[in-house]
């Protein structure tokens, strides 16, 4: 099938990868910046799979639909050559003493939403140290297991490189998509005709939902050679909940040094503002973080990203198919977690039984 694909962020990636597997489709892919990827939500973002520890603020659908793409993404990346791209030895809660309320009334709202009693382990101070000895300070904590952790960053240039030798798959960068209907991609000057169209354009499909809004996030990115924490890590706090996911760096010079890079995020603000990060959002972020272990004062705050999710009233994905045409859109801050089942699920009841 000669197959068009809006949007080139991880959604179509994942997308194109799952076609690609299915037959020998004819893929072009319409993307508006450039395919590097790098304006994408998916690019910002840390790329947790936590299908346990979001259920707090979540559905239970997303749970059941992350922990399907658990289980996906080893193939996904094998495909593109990021076997080291993908980690799941678990995540850590914990919280300071004055908050040991707020991890507690954590655990509690997971346990109340699903089952997944079998996936927490209590961990004492001694436990937790032994575990992540950085987190010492700390008197109590809790390890979800089968949790774990993908380098996006990485997947979105690894993808890029498996794209550009595949024969049957085109990036058309720098081409913005005014509207899209069954069969048809309309640009700026020109209509194209497929076989199957996919909307995977995020906030760039809001001429069609019009309830689609953007969820501004915002990270920033420390290095420290002082500071090895393994696992990602959530920090409970009454007014903002910080998560420091460990990343991998290629840097030779870095490896050799042990110097070791973090992703810190927290934010989720209604607003579909791109501006840099805000004084206030930096003070919060680095004053939990300094907080949780006091040689992070001394790390080095290399990157700053924002970026705005797209979601909609009840903050749960949307398929909508019909033959010819397949919308896929408002993963909200779950898009690493859900992409590969949204798309598996999208794809039967789409293009695998010809809509």
């Amino acid at each position: 099938m000669n197959i068009a694909i809006a949007g080139a962020g991880l959604v179509g990636r994942v997308l194109a990868l799952a076609l690609l597997k299915d037959n020998e489709h004819s893929i072009t892919m319409f993307e508006k910046d450039s395919k590097e990827g790098i304006s994408s939500a998916g690019f910002t973002a840390a790329g947790m799979l936590a299908p346990f520890s979001e259920l707090e603020t979540a559905e239970s659908i997303i749970s059941q639909l992350g922990q399907i793409s658990i289980r996906l993404w080893p193939s996904l990346l094998k495909e593109i050559g990021l076997c080291d791209g993908y980690e799941q030895n678990g995540s850590i809660i914990t919280a300071h003493p004055q908050d040991m309320s707020e991890l507690e009334h954590f655990i509690g709202r997971l346990k109340q939403k699903t089952d997944v009693s079998q996936s927490i382990e209590s961990l004492d101070q001694e436990a937790l140290k032994s575990l992540e000895p950085a987190l010492y300070s700390h008197q109590k904590g809790f390890l979800v297991k089968n949790e774990g952790v993908i380098d996006a960053q990485r997947f979105i240039s690894f993808s890029n490189d498996y794209f550009d030798k595949q024969a049957n798959i085109t990036i058309q960068e720098q081409t913005e998509v005014k509207s899209i209907g069954a069969h048809k991609v309309h640009l700026l000057n020109s209509t194209e005709q497929f076989d199957w169209v996919f909307d995977a354009r995020g906030l760039g499909a809001k001429e069609y939902f019009e309830d689609l809004r953007g969820v501004r996030g915002e990270v920033l990115w420390v290095e420290t050679d002082e500071i090895n924490i393994n696992r990602p890590t959530r920090i409970m706090h009454p007014r903002y909940k910080i998560y420091i996911v460990p990343r991998n760096n290629d840097s030779k010079a870095n490896s050799t040094t042990g110097t070791k890079r973090y992703i810190i995020g927290a934010t989720e603000i209604e607003s579909e503002d791109l501006s840099p990060i805000s004084v206030r959002s930096t003070m919060e972020l680095l004053s939990a973080l300094y907080t949780v272990h006091p040689s992070f004062g001394e790390a080095r705050v290399v990157i700053s990203e924002t970026n705005c999710r797209p979601a909609f009233r009840d903050n749960l994905p949307r398929i909508e198919n019909k033959k010819g045409l397949t919308r896929i859109n408002g993963l909200y801050r779950h898009g690493w977690l859900l992409a590969p089942a949204i798309i598996e699920k999208a794809l039967d009841e789409g293009i695998r039984n010809k809509g």
